[in-house]
């Protein structure tokens, strides 16, 4: 069909088609402002500083000779191994952050 062979369109129609325009403009422009606020969010949570964790160095502590780690359990910022060093079973708990040692439990008998 070429455009030269198309009727022109009576009021009514010409009107019907003006208003589905004009909802297909208001569509794409929602769209286009959606994807634009949802890109911007990503963006700057992506790149914001304030909020994010630092980076610290790694840090390590010594366990004694012969010990094996039997368990392993984290909370309120504190990190308790179970350990069995030579039969017997020992709690070693250390703070979390700079895993200095904050006690030991040693369990057994009395």
């Amino acid at each position: 069909m070429s455009g030269d062979d198309e009727k022109p369109l009576d009021a009514e129609s010409a009107r019907i088609v003006a208003n589905v325009r004009r909802l297909m403009i208001i569509a794409a422009l929602t769209t286009f402002i959606a994807v634009g606020a949802v890109i911007t969010v990503i963006g700057y949570r992506v790149f914001r500083v304030e909020g994010r964790v630092p980076q610290t160095a790694a840090v390590s502590a010594a366990l004694p000779a012969g010990a094996k780690v039997v368990s392993s359990a984290i909370g309120e910022g504190r990190l308790v191994l179970t350990v069995e060093i030579n039969g017997a079973v020992e709690l070693l708990s250390f703070d979390l952050n700079t895993l200095k040692p904050l006690g030991r439990v040693r369990l057994g008998p009395p």
